[in-house]
C-alpha cells in the first residue's frame, strides 16, 4: 500500500489567492480515481525553504490518498497538470510505502 500526498499552495507565485474550484476539482478527481481522500484544510500548513539566500513561505493544504499500486507515470503527468493549473514552477507530490494495521 502507498500513501500519496499532494502539497497544494493557497496562493500563486504572485501572492494571488487561487480559485476554490481548483481544490474542488482536485478533490473530485482523486476521490473518483482512488475511492477516497483525506484533506488537511482547516489550518493551512506553512512551508518554508531557502532559495538563493532568501526564505520563501507558502500556505498549503495537503491532500492524500492511499493506493495499492503506485503508477509513477500517471502521478508525474498529474503533477505537471497541477503545476500548470496552480501556476507553480514545482509542486510536491510524494509517496511512501505504508503498512495498514
Amino acid at each position: 500500500m502507498h500513501l500519496v500526498q499532494l502539497f497544494l499552495p493557497l496562493y500563486d507565485n504572485d501572492g494571488a489567492a487561487l480559485p476554490r474550484t481548483l481544490f474542488t476539482d482536485v478533490r473530485r478527481e482523486l476521490t473518483d480515481r482512488f475511492g477516497g481522500l483525506t484533506a488537511y484544510t482547516r489550518a493551512p500548513v506553512e512551508g518554508l525553504w531557502e532559495h538563493e539566500g532568501d526564505t520563501t513561505r507558502d500556505d498549503l493544504v495537503i491532500y492524500e490518498v492511499m493506493t495499492d499500486a503506485l503508477d509513477r507515470a500517471w502521478w508525474r503527468a498529474y503533477r505537471a497538470r497541477l503545476e500548470e493549473a496552480f501556476r507553480q514552477e514545482r509542486l510536491v507530490v510524494r509517496a511512501q510505502e505504508v503498512e495498514v494495521l
